[in-house]
């Protein structure tokens, strides 16, 4: 798999699990996977507490109306897979890839986001709140009246980011280079609007 530019390169897998072989009825809790190739599976409803998944890709799956809570998806691959109303919260997905994924109602709460690729993912009317996304790949996500509070977005790709009417109270939007990005009626704070007039190269007299 080629470079990607965020996240990591994705593992090599050790086992494979199809729909089939997936107990609809497993207890997540505290479970450790790694290095799993998750085929067709159906996590829909699910729900996991501390669980922690390693280099494993997740293809085709469904996550709907999913909620996991410190559960933690490290250096993960996921890829045309289905996210409709699904939260985390306080989760770890450091160096997690996401590659022509779906998010309707997609919910994060907390949490490290860091090194993740999300580079064209369409996130409109996603909520983040107080989630770190240091170094996130959003190159030409679209965030349409997404909500993105207090989200640490320091040295994060945002070249082409569409934030049209998102809320951004609060995030860090040092990375942001307006000239290249989709503004028009996001909301932002006092503070925030220095950080843009500054990066347009104007001065407040």
């Amino acid at each position: 798999m080629a470079e990607r530019l965020g996240g990591t390169p994705a593992p090599a897998t050790d086992t494979t699990v199809h729909n089939r072989d997936w107990d609809i009825d497993q207890d997540l809790d505290g479970q450790t996977f790694t290095r799993v190739a998750f085929l067709d599976v159906d996590l829909s409803e699910m729900s996991s507490r501390q669980a922690s998944f390693v280099d494993c890709t997740f293809r085709q799956c469904r996550f709907n109306a999913a909620e996991h809570t410190g559960t933690a998806f490290l250096n993960c691959t996921f890829t045309r897979s289905r996210f409709f109303d699904t939260t985390f919260t306080d989760c770890k997905l450091t160096g997690s890839m996401f590659d022509n994924c779906t998010f309707e109602l997609f919910k994060v709460s907390g949490g490290d986001w860091s090194y993740v690729g999300l580079p064209g993912a369409n996130l409109s009317r996603a909520t983040f709140t107080g989630t770190r996304l240091h170094e996130a790949d959003l190159t030409a996500a679209r965030l349409p009246s997404a909500t993105l509070h207090r989200v640490d977005l320091t040295d994060a790709l945002l070249h082409r980011v569409d934030l049209t009417r998102a809320d951004l109270r609060g995030t860090d939007l040092s990375a942001l280079d307006p000239r290249n990005a989709e503004l028009e009626g996001a909301l932002i704070d006092p503070e925030q609007a220095l950080v843009i007039v500054t990066a347009l190269g104007l001065r407040v007299g």
